[in-house]
């Protein structure tokens, strides 16, 4: 990235190569469209070129990315005004193994899908920080980071936000 700071944009194709699957999972899994997500993993690369001069080596890459997307990622979701988000659980290691009977899978099935409406249910901003902290693992001093706050802060938003999802999910599972 410095190099692309200095003048060198070719170098951008590099970190677009390194870095477009990670964004485009976190796009994806904020909004469940494979289009927009496109779209919006290109933005962030846009943003990138603009502001270029704003990178500091004193911040890891991966934070000052990840900020950007989530700067890209909040516009479009105030420019399109979705109350919840989509976002595929399939993917995660919730996966049936073959060997479990109809009545497992069955079960499965079931918690799968009041797990997924459960974080429909989430606010923006709960479901943001599940995602960054559990589902693309990023470290809370580096979540702290893209959402501007401190580290012990953004291990407890991941956490209020999980205890919320449980609330969720239990009272979606005794109906």
């Amino acid at each position: 990235m410095l190099k692309v700071k200095s003048g060198d944009t070719e170098k951008l194709g590099l970190l677009y190569e390194r870095y477009k699957k990670r964004l485009f999972g976190f796009f994806y899994q904020m909004n469940h469209n494979v289009d927009l997500s496109e779209d919006l993993v290109q933005n962030v690369f846009i943003k990138i070129l603009k502001y270029k001069h704003n990178y500091s080596d004193e911040s890891k890459f991966l934070a000052w990315i990840f900020q950007i997307a989530r700067n890209v990622s909040y516009d479009n979701y105030n420019k399109s005004k979705k109350e919840q988000n989509n976002i595929n659980l399939t993917d995660v290691a919730y996966k049936i193994d073959n060997k479990n009977n109809a009545e497992q899978t069955i079960a499965s099935n079931e918690d799968l899908s009041t797990l997924k409406i459960a974080m429909q249910k989430l606010t923006y901003e709960e479901s943001e920080i599940l995602i960054l902290s559990k589902f693309k693992e990023l470290k809370y001093k580096e979540i702290g980071e893209i959402i501007g706050c401190s580290e012990g802060s953004a291990r407890i938003r991941a956490h209020r936000a999980l205890n919320e999802l449980k609330v969720i999910f239990f009272k979606l599972e005794k109906r």
